[in-house]
């Protein structure tokens, strides 16, 4: 079930706070299992077959977690240790990646390999990588020997279990202790329903809305039916570059406030990334979980920039490669993260000489659309790479799409801004209008977690750029009149489009 539907918003979600706040004085292990059994269904609900595959993902890596910790730093931990991650990308990678080499293999080898179609299960990367964290934490000594219902529940808390953030396991369980026998509290209730409802608007009003520019010029694109005009081009990739800012942000928003109705913070996942001054500051601000993944269990123990600047060079490429493969089994989500690891080796080149000859650093008022920018630009690859991800696409139609839209954007099939006759989308003031305001949102108001700052709505807050608590300003929510007025109205406004249900973007991945 979707966060953007009533089946969430009616039943679901008002009949899980319910059953949680009844049983607060429950012995704990009660109201943990209830929670546990409501995430579980929560999942199941696209395809109850894939519960086994969670529920036999955390039952392994519990156990081998606590076979790690009691015998670290021995040969034998380490042996369970390589295995566990070896099995947890071993699933991940069959279920994600087996088409994706067969594909390749075929055109290799120029035979016909043939694999079953395999569905993807839901969530997979994110609770995959979450458990691998453990397991190594496991044998850092950074984890105690938590109880089995506990470690369910890390795992598998619905508001962050299909698309993120990627928790932590010392984020997430000390707060389930502290909240035990308290039940449900007004000032979390309205809070997190202020934050929900925020991400119902990003989503169902603006993102869906974008999607109806960029997903028609897409697919004209990789038609090849006729080539975009230099105004299409530019408006198809902003409108994407726009929607996906809305939907992931939508998401994480909706996420945030979910878990907040029941007293838990989530860590923030997104904070303003189109302010970034640089794409450096872009990783610290997009998919901040997923960052600070990468960076711990991948890029560090690659050797970080221990070993020389070559050699740092080298592990910025390959972690964001892998990055790249991570979010879509295609050679464009490859060049995506590609392009994000060359991005990053000349924004750090920068940067050493800067601090070698003194440079001044480049204004806002240009670092900001420059930065901005490249990630349009890398973000051309990442979209097109759906028409290689669908069973009847390929390499081909992506990279096609990829080619056609950048060298329109060039001027390459003439400097028309928009077709004389009705085009794919109906105008070009329907196409600009949106994105215009969109532009404007992005850089020029505050995201969610600045809105609701006083109420502290997400953990890592203050160690983001502008994130520290500061004096209050008047723009912040605050529980008056006039603020639930302003809720409603957003309220009504997600009403008025509620019924053209779409996925987050983030759910293939």
């Amino acid at each position: 079930m979707l966060f953007n539907s009533y089946t969430y918003l009616l039943f679901f979600l008002p009949l899980v706070l319910l059953g949680f706040h009844l049983l607060r004085r429950a012995p704990f292990r009660v109201s943990v299992a209830f929670l546990v059994v409501s995430s579980l269904i929560y999942y199941g609900w696209w395809d109850w077959n894939n519960l086994w595959i969670i529920g036999g993902s955390c039952i392994a890596n519990f156990f081998a977690g606590r076979a790690i910790s009691r015998r670290r730093p021995s040969k034998s931990g380490f042996a369970i240790l390589t295995a566990g991650v070896i099995a947890n990308l071993g699933i991940l990678s069959y279920y994600k990646y087996a088409g994706f080499f067969a594909k390749m293999a075929t055109s290799w080898a120029h035979a016909d390999f043939d694999i079953p179609a395999i569905i993807l299960p839901l969530g997979i990367s994110f609770f995959t990588f979450q458990q691998v964290a453990y397991l190594v934490d496991a044998w850092r000594g950074e984890t105690k020997e938590y109880h089995f219902w506990d470690y369910l529940l890390f795992v598998t808390f619905f508001p962050q279990l299909i698309a993120g953030p990627i928790v932590h396991h010392k984020e997430m369980l000390p707060q389930f202790v502290r909240h035990k026998g308290k039940g449900l509290s007004a000032n979390d209730l309205s809070i997190g329903a202020v934050i929900l409802v925020v991400g119902l608007f990003k989503k169902v009003v603006i993102a869906d809305y974008l999607a109806r520019t960029s997903t028609p010029l897409f697919d004209l694109a990789a038609s090849g039916d006729r080539s975009l005009t230099c105004g299409e081009a530019w408006a198809a990739t902003l409108a994407y570059a726009l929607q996906i800012y809305f939907d992931f942000s939508g998401y994480s928003d909706m996420a945030i406030g979910s878990a907040r109705l029941f007293g838990i913070k989530l860590p923030v996942n997104f904070h303003s990334p189109y302010k970034a001054v640089s794409v450096i500051d872009f990783w610290r601000r997009w998919h901040i979980t997923l960052s600070r993944f990468l960076r711990d269990y991948l890029y560090i123990p690659l050797g970080g920039n221990r070993r020389g600047p070559l050699r740092r060079y080298g592990n910025l490429l390959m972690t964001m490669l892998l990055g790249g493969l991570w979010h879509g089994a295609g050679w464009t989500f490859l060049i995506w993260g590609g392009l994000h690891g060359l991005y990053l080796c000349i924004n750090h080149g920068w940067v050493a000489l800067r601090k070698k000859f003194s440079l001044p650093a480049i204004p806002k008022v240009l670092s900001i659309p420059i930065t901005f920018l490249a990630v349009i630009l890398a973000w051309i690859p990442f979209r097109a790479g759906n028409y290689e991800l669908v069973a009847t696409g390929s390499m081909h139609d992506a990279l096609e799409a990829t080619r056609s839209i950048l060298s329109s954007m060039a001027g390459l099939h003439g400097l028309e801004f928009w077709p004389s006759e009705s085009g794919i989308v109906a105008s070009s003031t329907r196409a600009w209008r949106p994105i215009c305001l969109g532009l404007i949102l992005v850089w020029f108001l505050p995201n969610t977690q600045q809105f609701m700052r006083r109420y502290f709505p997400a953990l890592g807050l203050a160690q983001l750029p502008g994130g520290a608590l500061g004096p209050r300003k008047r723009w912040q929510w605050r529980p008056t009149t006039g603020w639930l007025l302003f809720t409603l109205a957003l309220l009504y406004a997600v009403s008025r489009e509620f019924d053209k249900l779409s996925e987050f973007i983030y759910f293939q991945f």
